[in-house]
């Protein structure tokens, strides 16, 4: 039985923190190597890992949003309308900035056109990019892992509403294990590719269902959380710099533990807690999703800056750091409140109550950004 546990919130306002770090850590990662000759350049080139942080959350919300609205109607409609509307708007502006506005405007009306016949629309349009070798510009690189999203929406969606959550749990834990050997398996596949990249998902997906079926006490989860923490993190350090194919899945289980840290805590003051409710990160994770689709866009349109700024070394390079990322969260600021958060009104139009019984609040589960 799907039941939510009474010391589990409505709300967790700490997940936007995290979702905060995972986009900054991906907005300095892109920017590593105007940390070289830093002492935060060791640290810089580990940003990539934000976007596995991205996915554990996306599988814990995703999920928990599947599992509470099960006997819901409309279950498919509701579910697959709402993703529409977080997801599509952005990811289509950004197509049209990348292959239309911004070739015109530049360049004029034919070299537009000639970028438009050249883009691979097909693969865009079923959001399957990354499956294939695709030579994909830089600033639409950050779509391969939305694809993943999208994937895991598609298929995700009709596994929870029809399985039972002991054969949910099964099928997460053989996700995870098998993870990592996929990777090891040198199969013909893009490094994209959807199969290489489950760690995170299973792991949040993991916590979401065992959550509401496991039944265990708060201070159980606080055992595991602990534990989570230690084999994630020491195994990540273990394989630093070595490439592991076990890499992702330690940091899965690392970013897990940071997850249920976070929904534990959410009730106690905690230094934690306070810094993931700080305001600065909590809005960031907020606008994250956009950032996260616009920000490579941002850095190429002020690319002469950045040109101009070699001549200063360090200090130029750090020059351009600032610069990159006051453009892109302005940017993704102004998209926010005038692009997407408007859209974002329309998925009341997609709420079902349950059947027979009223719904269940959706605890903070509607992803606010990219999830």
């Amino acid at each position: 039985m799907i039941r939510r546990p009474s010391w589990l919130p409505d709300y967790v306002p700490e997940l936007d923190g995290l979702r905060g770090i995972a986009i900054g850590a991906v907005l300095l990662y892109h920017c590593q190597e105007r940390f070289a000759g830093t002492p935060l350049h060791a640290v810089v080139e580990w940003g990539w890992a934000g976007v596995n942080l991205f996915f554990v959350l996306s599988g814990f919300l995703i999920t928990g949003i599947l599992l509470e609205s099960r006997g819901r109607e409309r279950f498919f409609t509701n579910f697959y309308a709402r993703r529409a509307l977080r997801i599509w708007p952005v990811y289509i502006l950004l197509l049209v900035l990348y292959y239309i506005a911004v070739p015109w405007i530049f360049s004029g009306f034919w070299w537009a056109w000639h970028e438009t016949k050249s883009a691979p629309w097909l693969h865009y349009a079923f959001f399957v990019q990354n499956l294939f070798v695709l030579a994909l510009p830089g600033a639409i690189g950050p779509t391969w892992s939305l694809a993943i999203e999208e994937q895991f929406y598609v298929v995700w969606a009709p596994i929870t509403r029809f399985l039972k959550p002991s054969v949910l749990i099964a099928v997460l834990i053989a996700m995870l294990c098998a993870s990592p050997f996929l990777r090891m398996a040198n199969l013909p596949f893009s490094s994209t590719h959807t199969l290489f990249h489950l760690d995170g998902l299973a792991v949040g997906s993991l916590i979401a269902v065992s959550l509401r079926t496991l039944q265990w006490s708060e201070r159980v989860w606080r055992r595991i959380t602990i534990a989570a923490l230690m084999m994630g993190s020491c195994g990540a350090i273990a394989l630093l710099y070595r490439g592991s194919a076990f890499s992702d899945s330690f940091l899965a289980l690392t970013f897990g533990g940071m997850l249920l840290a976070a929904v534990l805590g959410t009730k106690r003051r905690s230094v934690y807690g306070s810094a993931l409710k700080w305001a600065p990160l909590s809005f960031l994770g907020t606008i994250s999703y956009g950032l996260y689709m616009t920000h490579i866009l941002m850095f190429s349109l002020i690319g002469a800056f950045d040109r101009r700024m070699d001549a200063y070394g360090i200090a130029g390079n750090l020059a351009v750091v600032a610069v990159r990322l006051v453009v892109s969260i302005t940017f993704a600021t102004m998209l926010w409140y005038g692009f997407e958060k408007p859209i974002l009104r329309l998925k009341k139009h997609f709420s079902a109550s349950r059947k027979p019984a009223a719904p269940a609040p959706e605890m903070a589960l509607e992803p606010a950004a990219g999830d």
